[in-house]
């Protein structure tokens, strides 16, 4: 697939700018930029059991029923549904989802991994409910990116005590996010080991979810990929 254009790029950043006064105009944007990226490995959606493993307030979820997907949203927490969950949202963890085995066409984690203190079996159990021939859409904020610290970003490269505590000294609350409660410091060099060495997934994306240029080439240099890939996008397809 070719690079993403420098518009979308820019679109995007603008958007993740205004996420805290915004979010719904952000999060929209990302929910539709993904079911693309989505339908350009996978088809049209339409008719296709979708499963949205840790999508919060359902956005991916909506999008996907809106382009005709059989879409379900499974979510660990609660307080991330907000006031008005999605219709058939499931409250489960992605350790364990309550599906059946080869049950999804696609399996969609955005922005996920990074929460989760098992990425590992996190990833098994994607893999486990979709079925051969299936795509697994796995994207994540890896620590060392300029994002890494999500909220208290990029103060993270100085410690995560203290950027937490510059958050809370700017803003006066504390914040959301604590390393290795709910934030972890997942790296991309680890990550492409796992996978790699799997015999149930095959990897048909690795680049940069968002550069608009060389988002491939970026995830493959060793080092420089921790810091410059910003956000990997995998895209994995389940063997037989």
């Amino acid at each position: 697939m070719k690079d993403p254009s420098l518009r979308r790029s820019a679109a995007l950043f603008r958007a993740f700018l205004r996420e805290q006064s915004d979010p719904d105009h952000c999060y929209a944007l990302l929910a539709r930029d993904a079911a693309n990226q989505v339908e350009a490995w996978a088809g049209p959606l339409a008719g296709r059991l979708v499963v949205d493993v840790g999508g919060g307030s359902g956005w991916f979820t909506r999008e996907f029923r809106r382009r005709g997907a059989e879409a379900y949203l499974f979510e660990p927490d609660a307080a991330e549904l907000g006031a008005r969950p999605v219709p058939g949202a499931v409250l489960a963890d992605g350790y364990l989802l309550p599906l059946a085995e080869g049950r999804a066409d696609v399996c969609f984690s955005s922005n996920v991994l990074e929460h989760v203190e098992d990425p590992a079996t996190f990833l098994s159990e994607l893999v486990r409910v979709t079925r051969p021939g299936g795509l697994i859409y796995l994207s994540f904020t890896n620590w060392l990116s300029p994002w890494g610290g999500h909220e208290w970003a990029p103060w993270h490269y100085l410690g995560a005590h203290r950027a937490r505590a510059r958050y809370q000294r700017r803003t006066g609350r504390p914040a959301k996010h604590t390393l290795g409660e709910n934030l972890h410091a997942v790296h991309i060099g680890p990550t492409l080991r796992q996978v790699r060495a799997r015999g149930d997934v095959e990897i048909l994306v690795q680049r940069s979810r968002y550069w608009p240029f060389l988002a491939s080439a970026v995830t493959r240099v060793p080092g420089l990929r921790e810091f410059a890939t910003w956000n990997l996008l995998l895209v994995l397809r389940r063997c037989p």
